[in-house]
């Protein structure tokens, strides 16, 4: 209850004043109000519990109006502090030369100086606390000393403020009237409030204008320099086509006087001079060249050619300036197109003098290719009639037998097969040279096992080694290449017979070592090697070195078929040679992924007895002296032989004898009449299949082509009395 009488809020001095005026009403009630039960003097018990709770709380407030005192004390110093303080900082802020305002976070102008919205006196009241961020931007916009950029708006100028017043931190220069600049810098604080800088930069832009003025100025003299030195004519124009700038030399290649250049003349005076004394060329018209001198801005760059007069031409290049402009230059080209054509009449003549040439190339490669066709024909053909006379001669030489002739006779028997030997064996080269060179080199290309091949070659050469004192090595390898077997062979053969040939004492080694998915084949030898600009001359046809071409001794084909052979078959052919050490020859060829199984080792098979008495023999032959040689070998061996030139007279007397031969030994080309594989099928027509050999000395492809579809197996002249004694074993 009292309490509620008792206001807190209420000064000391009145609560104290309240609290007595209490009391005293108690007491007289106490006095009062007294009756025979004691209730007075329970009302006085009250009474003075009542006073002693006043008490009570009488000290309790006066402890409290001591602290608030104390409180009201130090709120009072707080505040003459803090009233320094905001004088201090208002002095501060008053004393620096930018104009200074700290609006809060919630964009409320909290407090700004003197110099704040400087140059702006028509605002200058408007500025005071409380004002908002974009109050103050709105009274901006309208002043009437805010120079506004061209085509904006107050409204469009307040709403880019006000978009820019959302970054963290903006700076940007502010036009005002009578040329004067304001720097505008804003930055956040702490609790999300804004500080906003104002700075005259008047001084500083005035000065960067007259600077860059004066850049200007020397730019301008140095632009005016380079334009009159320059050997072209320069023409600038604004953006409504009239002329700012030329230079002297546009005058001398209009030929238009100086004086009637000025600033300001429109491009519809260079024009008329087109019209009248300048044509226009490159497809260029008048309209168009009006067109773009008058187009919208972004205009593509012109480029076109006029002449003036009947010697002079111009190069005109126009391009458009940034503002709307556009530079026209002039070139003198006519030495360039003078030299063009002068260029383009000297390639139509050298043109003319390229095909002549070519025509005559084409000429001399015709004949050479002519000639080179007859020079293998000719081979071909003096081979083949060499080679005739030949195998009469070996054959004339095996039919003598040696059993009853003095040694003396046996030693001149055996050089002169041997003589033959070298002839054949010359011949032999020759053609491979001839097809070679002519690309009419058949190749068949295909899985090949190395080891018979090197297992036969050992065989051949091992015995001529021997007789020089030569260790020969060929090491076997079980491996299956890709290349063409004959050719192989033939390479390996020339290789192997020059180590021999070319070394006098030491060893020749053969060997296979794979590389990758190649096998390198390797002939070694330890003869005098090969000097270093002698390792090209060795491969080139009738050079041996250090010796002469002989019979004897070879032609020095050799290394020239091998040459030409490896390129044929793609085999990259390779030379190591140290002189006094000795040489290696090495070819690659493709190893294949799967050999064949490998074959036995390589062993002549056994001679069987040769049972020929009482056998007939056909000859199918034009040329006399080898038929007769084949007779005597023949007859010789115990065989009876009959013989005729032709085909016709071979067919005619089979059927007027009315005997059929053992065997045949027919020549290919028989003369006029049928070929030896054309009476070949007429006699099985007739006769069915019969023991027989195609002999003829034509190496062509052709022909073994013939023969294969045949079905016949050819024997190569010269004849090889073994050859064709292997034949006759065979015979049934």
């Amino acid at each position: 209850m009292i309490n509620s009488l008792i206001d807190p809020s209420d000064p000391p001095a009145r609560q104290m004043e309240k609290l007595s005026i209490i009391a005293q009403v108690l007491m007289r009630r106490v006095e009062a109000d007294t009756d025979d039960g004691g209730a007075a003097y329970a009302q006085f018990q009250r009474a003075a519990r009542l006073e002693d709770q006043v008490r009570d709380r009488t000290r309790d407030l006066e402890r409290t109006l001591d602290l608030l005192n104390d409180s009201n004390a130090r709120l009072g110093e707080a505040t003459r502090s803090a009233e320094a303080a905001r004088q201090n900082l208002a002095n501060a802020i008053e004393t620096i030369q930018e104009g200074f305002a700290l609006f809060d976070a919630s964009d409320v102008l909290v407090l700004c100086n003197s110099r704040f919205g400087m140059h702006m006196e028509d605002i200058r009241d408007d500025l005071r606390p409380g004002l908002t961020f974009d109050a103050y931007v709105d009274r901006v916009s309208l002043s009437r000393f805010l120079a506004l950029p061209e085509r904006e708006t107050p409204e469009d100028w307040a709403v880019r403020r006000k978009r820019r017043h959302q970054d963290a931190h903006v700076i940007f220069n502010v036009r005002m009237i009578w040329d004067r600049w304001v720097q505008v810098s804003e930055h956040r604080t702490a609790d999300g409030g804004t500080v906003i800088l104002q700075t005259d930069v008047t001084d500083i832009i005035r000065s960067e204008r007259q600077e860059r003025g004066k850049l200007l100025d020397d730019q301008a003299r140095m632009i005016r320099a380079t334009l009159d030195h320059i050997n072209q004519g320069v023409s600038i124009f604004d953006s409504s086509a009239h002329l700012v700038g030329w230079n002297a030399r546009l005058s001398q290649l209009l030929a238009i006087p100086i004086s009637r250049f000025r600033v300001g003349a429109s491009f519809d005076y260079l024009l008329q001079r087109f019209r009248e004394e300048i044509d226009l060329s490159d497809g260029m018209t008048d309209s168009m060249l009006e067109d773009w001198v008058h187009g919208a801005k972004g205009r593509a760059p012109l480029a076109f050619e006029v002449r003036r007069g009947d010697h002079l031409i111009l190069a005109v290049f126009a391009q458009e300036m940034p503002d709307g402009g556009f530079v026209m230059s002039f070139t003198d080209v006519t030495a360039e197109r003078a030299a063009i054509e002068a260029l383009s009449r000297a390639n139509e003549t050298l043109e003319a003098r390229v095909m002549e040439r070519t025509l005559e190339l084409e000429d001399a490669l015709a004949d050479a290719e002519r000639a080179n066709a007859s020079r293998s024909r000719f081979v071909a053909a003096a081979s083949h009639d060499l080679l005739q006379p030949l195998s009469a001669a070996k054959l004339f030489i095996a039919s003598i037998g040696s059993e009853n002739l003095p040694p003396a006779a046996t030693e001149a028997l055996e050089k002169a097969q041997n003589a033959l030997l070298s002839v054949e064996g010359i011949l032999d080269a020759l053609l491979d040279i001839s097809k070679l060179e002519s690309g009419r080199a058949a190749v068949s290309v295909g899985q090949v096992a190395l080891r018979p091949i090197l297992g036969q070659l050992e065989a051949e050469f091992a015995a001529i080694a021997a007789a020089k004192g030569l260790r020969l090595t060929v090491r076997l390898v079980d491996a299956a290449v890709q290349t063409d077997p004959a050719y192989l062979r033939r390479i390996l053969q020339n290789l192997i017979g020059n180590a021999i040939r070319y070394t006098t004492q030491g060893r020749v080694l053969v060997a296979a070592r794979k590389r990758g998915g190649m096998i390198r084949l390797e002939v070694w030898d330890t003869g005098p090697g090969i000097p270093e600009e002698e390792q090209d001359n060795i491969f080139k046809e009738f050079h041996r070195l250090n010796a002469r071409a002989s019979a004897s001794e070879g032609m020095g084909l050799g290394l020239a078929i091998v040459e030409r052979a490896c390129a044929l078959l793609g085999h990259p052919l390779g030379l190591s040679s140290q002189l006094g050490r000795g040489t290696c020859f090495m070819l690659q060829v493709p190893l294949m992924q799967a050999a064949p199984p490998p074959l036995a080792a390589f062993a002549p098979p056994p001679r069987p007895r040769m049972r020929l008495q009482g056998k007939i023999g056909f000859l199918v032959e034009n040329d006399p002296d080898l038929c007769r040689a084949l007779a005597l070998l023949l007859e010789k061996w115990g065989l009876s032989v009959l013989d005729a030139e032709t085909g016709e007279a071979a067919l005619a007397l089979i059927e007027e004898l009315g005997i059929l031969p053992d065997f045949f030994l027919v020549d290919h080309q028989l003369g006029d009449g049928m070929t030896g594989v054309d009476f070949i099928r007429t006699m099985r027509g007739f006769y069915g299949d019969v023991p027989v050999r195609l002999v003829t000395a034509n190496r062509s492809a052709k022909v073994r082509a013939e023969a294969a579809a045949a079905g016949v197996e050819m024997m190569m002249k010269p004849i090889d009395a073994k050859a064709l004694e292997a034949f006759l074993r065979e015979l049934p």
